[in-house]
């Protein structure tokens, strides 16, 4: 990540900026609506920081606590404007009533926009994705040509729509496993592979390519590989695109980076972590193929590790089992369900257990996460903040970072981090939380 410039050089949120969405199924329609039933006041974005978070600056006894929204210059809900691309042709309004969600009353109130946003055909290769399938696809020519086509279709609804500037963020869903090769190594491998039509370039890395190369910020909500390629970070320091990922922070794992993290404070030993979820969704269809679950699995795993340090307290976690599956049922639809059970260990090594139910609207949960992602990158991308934005980590599962660094998965962790770049970015005290200070006769600075 580049250095942040000055808050005197950040450039202003002026004009429209395009949200463009890969995937506009749940998450997509949830996040649309639900941002245009806020602009008419008929509903609270609760969820999301960037629109009902406050910030603390200076000493405690300053009392200094805005809202992110008035400190930070945002782009404000009335100047965003939709588009994206899906398989289905149904239009915004169509797909939400599917999709279940949102209730038809709320739907009815925001239907006259909603039916104006129609999905421009998509990329869809049936070899990554292979329990769903739709009409309002893009010709299976070569890859080179669909890139072109999607770059094409990102270069005129900027102009149709009359917007300043764009992002992107992957609602689509989740596509089969596949780890990092030899194509993805460098910007040069990559752009031969996509000439020669290489087999291991799914559909979400020709859009995050397309997006990069225009300089677009991009970011991916879904666990496949997509961006998190050493190729895809050279083009995005080279074209000034800010990226990050993976996989939105909702549900079951959010839970366990708030869970964990604490238990960890108190040094209470885990020996076994076991989640199972049901989910009848679009995405939880696609997550009953194992080769697609596989990557939803790697990207769930990956979190109790980093947070308790095995390695560093064996102790207290080095016998952990963890477990995770996720099971297709119709019935629920959008509203998941998830299971943990915990088996601990305190005082003198006694076990005990903690048992979570979270029954959770998947959507719900990640459609805030939709708009502060957009909003945070585009206000990285007038920061001339390019390449890997690690101080999002607070919104995904699997966060980006730089090569060799281990990702941190606690979300106080994660969170302290945004906080304090958006104070570095605006020129005020980064918080430590020392405290010292009010109990010396030093002055208080930072605590």
């Amino acid at each position: 990540m580049s250095n942040p410039p000055s808050p005197a050089s950040l450039r202003p949120a002026t004009g429209k900026l395009g949200i463009l969405l890969p995937g506009m199924g749940a998450v997509a329609t949830t996040f649309i609506a639900g941002v245009l039933a806020v602009r008419k006041g008929l509903a609270l974005p609760i969820g999301s920081l960037t629109q009902m978070g406050s910030i603390r600056l200076g000493q405690r006894t300053e009392h200094r606590n805005p809202f992110l929204r008035d400190f930070v210059p945002l782009s404000a809900v009335q100047d965003l404007v939709f588009g994206g691309w899906d398989i289905y042709e149904d239009n915004c309004y169509q797909a939400a009533r599917k999709a279940g969600v949102l209730s038809p009353d709320l739907l009815e109130s925001v239907r006259e926009d909603l039916e104006a946003i129609r999905p421009m055909p998509a990329v869809f290769d049936p070899g990554f994705v292979s329990r769903i399938s739709g009409p309002n696809v893009k010709p299976s020519t070569s890859k080179r040509a669909l890139v072109e086509a999607l770059m094409e279709d990102m270069r005129q609804f900027k102009q149709r729509e009359g917007c300043d500037r764009l992002v992107m963020i992957w609602c689509g869903s989740t596509e089969r496993y596949l780890p990092p090769g030899a194509v993805h190594e460098s910007l040069e491998a990559l752009e031969r592979a996509i000439d020669q039509d290489h087999p291991d370039l799914p559909p979400g890395m020709l859009y995050a390519y397309a997006a990069l190369r225009l300089g677009i910020p991009y970011a991916n909500g879904a666990p496949n590989l997509s961006c998190d390629v050493p190729a895809l970070v050279e083009l995005a320091r080279k074209t000034g695109a800010p990226l990050a990922g993976k996989d939105f922070k909702t549900g079951q794992t959010l839970m366990k980076t708030i869970v964990a993290p604490g238990l960890k404070a108190r040094s209470l030993g885990i020996s076994g972590w076991f989640s199972t979820n049901i989910l009848g969704n679009r995405d939880g269809e696609v997550l009953d193929d194992p080769d697609n679950f596989r990557s939803k699995e790697v990207s769930k795993l990956g979190v109790l590790e980093q947070i308790l340090e095995p390695e560093r307290h064996p102790e207290l976690y080095g016998e952990l089992y963890h477990k995770v599956r996720i099971e297709y049922y119709p019935p629920r639809g959008d509203n998941k369900e998830g299971w943990d059970n915990i088996d601990i260990t305190g005082w003198l090594g006694y076990p005990m257990q903690i048992k979570i139910d979270f029954l959770c609207r998947d959507s719900i949960l990640a459609a805030p996460l939709v708009l502060d992602l957009a909003l945070f990158l585009d206000l990285a991308a007038r920061a001339g903040m390019s390449g890997v934005q690690e101080w999002l980590s607070f919104y995904f599962k699997s966060p980006q970072t730089a090569p060799g660094l281990y990702a941190q998965h606690d979300v106080f962790i994660q969170r302290e981090k945004l906080m304090n770049t958006l104070r570095h970015l605006m020129g005020e005290t980064l918080i430590t939380h020392l405290g010292l200070e009010y109990y010396s006769d030093e002055p208080a600075q930072n605590a």
